[in-house]
């Protein structure tokens, strides 16, 4: 796809959604926080404060129903504790919609209303949650917790963006904003001097692509430029030439159970993190490596896909095929990173409002608004 004429692809996608923004910014305002602690897990290897969630595809063992849980590729167990992850995600959807509606308004009352979430999470001593993610997507019989449990706190993400975005209200008490930014300090010292943090930054597939991008979102808000730095450069130098082929395709997301779903995934979470580190003195969006491997390219090659799905050549996702694709922010952020309009046109068309737990699971960025200049 070549370059098209300049388009504000910002100012149309904030028209394209101001109605679903003030619906949901509507009912957001009627929702009292519910925090981690508000639900315990007796399987739990810590305390009141700490996140917890179990690994999705792992089952009982039919051959010894007490023991050690096995895994199942793809396949999530309903009965598997998620009450925190879920609670996370409501938290998300209501600063992002607060957020959302704040720069479409400018009206303080979603800004004060999003303080009282805040508080609940990051600074009330009887509600807020750990900074660390020690037990997240243990296994039963197994471990108490795994380095792969990082990426549940993607869901994070809108929260510390709504936050940036909302701070220029004026209205936000200053001692609640440092509290809250100091959280996200001490989560940040967490990821990247705990094993689990190691663990996660090495692997070689979207576990290690959300990670950066959870840490260039968090350094954002903490101003931790040295951070964004290190987050630049192991993008260019280790994501990108890592884990993509010369056609632009993730391997190792096509190799699993749920390719299309992943693949996905990981380009979602691949733009986002290029559009968070892209600015005037940085762009991602150009960047290529010596071999030609670009986010570009990712897009290129999957594209197709979005448009035709039936054309998709590899094998069905066993679960989920049908709830994907969605107006997924690759599609968005590489609109406008890359000034193509026709990346806009298949975003704008697709749904803008899924419902399905496991889309909303993994799908990074839902309020779109909060990200993009105007």
């Amino acid at each position: 796809m070549e370059k098209s004429e300049q388009v504000d692809f910002a100012e149309r996608a904030k028209t394209i959604l101001s109605e679903r923004v003030i619906e949901m910014a509507t009912w957001a305002l009627t929702q009292e926080p519910v925090t981690v602690t508000s639900s315990k897990s007796e399987r739990s290897a810590g305390g009141n404060h700490d996140f917890y969630s179990e690994g999705d595809y792992w089952w009982p063992d039919p051959n010894d129903p007490q023991g050690p849980y096995v895994q199942r590729d793809g396949m999530s167990n309903p009965e598997n504790f998620v009450a925190h992850r879920l609670a996370m995600i409501r938290f998300s959807k209501i600063i992002g919609a607060l957020a959302s509606a704040y720069r479409i308004t400018e009206e303080d009352r979603y800004v004060l209303h999003a303080m009282k979430h805040m508080d609940a999470w990051f600074v009330d001593t009887e509600t807020l949650m750990n900074p660390s993610l020690t037990y997240a997507q243990a296994i039963h019989g197994r471990v108490t917790g795994r380095g792969i449990g990082i990426i549940d706190t993607i869901h994070l993400m809108e929260v510390a963006q709504g936050l940036i975005v909302m701070e220029d209200a004026g209205v936000m008490d200053p001692v609640l904003v440092a509290k809250v930014k100091d959280w996200f300090g001490q989560y940040i010292d967490w990821l990247v001097t705990h094993p689990y943090g190691a663990d996660e930054m090495n692997k070689d597939n979207n576990h290690a692509t959300c990670f950066f991008m959870q840490l260039a979102s968090f350094a954002r808000l903490t101003k931790n430029e040295a951070l964004l730095d290190t987050c630049r450069q192991r993008y260019s130098n280790v994501l990108l030439p890592a884990q993509m082929a010369e056609d632009g395709s993730f391997p190792r997301e096509l190799g699993r159970t749920k390719p299309y779903g992943y693949s996905l995934f990981n380009l979602d979470a691949m733009a986002t993190l290029v559009h968070i580190l892209s600015d005037d003195e940085h762009d991602l969006w150009s960047f290529q490596t010596p071999d030609g491997k670009s986010i570009k390219k990712g897009i290129d090659f999957l594209v197709p896909y979005v448009k035709e799905k039936t054309k998709w050549p590899y094998t069905k996702d066993v679960m989920y095929w049908e709830n994907w694709p969605v107006a997924h922010p690759f599609l968005l952020f590489g609109a406008i990173g890359l000034e193509q309009k026709e990346l806009y046109e298949i975003w704008e068309k697709l749904e803008h409002d899924p419902q399905g737990d496991e889309v909303i699971r993994n799908l990074p960025i839902r309020n779109p608004i909060i990200w993009i200049k105007e």
